[in-house]
């Protein structure tokens, strides 16, 4: 259901969980968002999570309604009545959500995810090592369906689409 493998998430909770306890505290989930580009204060993502700490499985929850922001905009106005909330679950803005997910790995705006580009994202978030740069050829190969060397939006969007159904 996710882009990201639950052994890949497995592996991000790993690293984030300095201390061995079990569990992240929202420092350690904050320096994550932050390394991908996304924003919060702590009061902002403790009223978001809503504990200090989470476990593996809450971490794997918090990273489903994050990567499908659409389903958790819907929850949210279920849970305040609103009748809006099927609208946003049939009208959502994918491309929208896709095109922001996309800019986090098109480092230079050049509008392609180069290998070098998907190397220093996953080094951002701790998952590159030197094994791991035959895995970004790899990657990059497998959704490139124009043969450019590169993925462009429209096969970010497709291998997205593809991981999420």
């Amino acid at each position: 259901m996710s882009p990201l493998s639950k052994n890949d998430l497995q592996r991000i909770f790993e690293k984030l969980d300095k201390n061995g306890d079990s569990l992240v505290s929202l420092e350690e989930l904050n320096w994550l968002l932050e390394r991908i580009g996304v924003q919060f204060c702590i009061d902002e993502l403790e009223s978001l999570v809503g504990k200090p700490c989470l476990n593996f499985d809450e971490f794997l929850f918090f990273y489903d309604s994050i990567s499908n922001p659409r389903i958790e905009a819907a929850t949210a106005a279920a849970a305040r009545g609103e009748e809006e909330a099927e609208k946003l679950i049939i009208h959502d803005d994918e491309d929208g959500d896709l095109a922001k997910a996309f800019k986090v790995f098109d480092l230079n705006g050049d509008g392609f995810i180069s290998c070098e580009e998907l190397q220093s994202v996953l080094a951002r978030l701790g998952l590159w090592d030197e094994n791991s740069g035959k895995d970004c050829r790899s990657m990059i190969c497998f959704y490139d369906t124009n043969l450019d060397g590169m993925v462009d939006f429209e096969e970010f969007k497709n291998m997205m689409l593809h991981t999420i159904s």
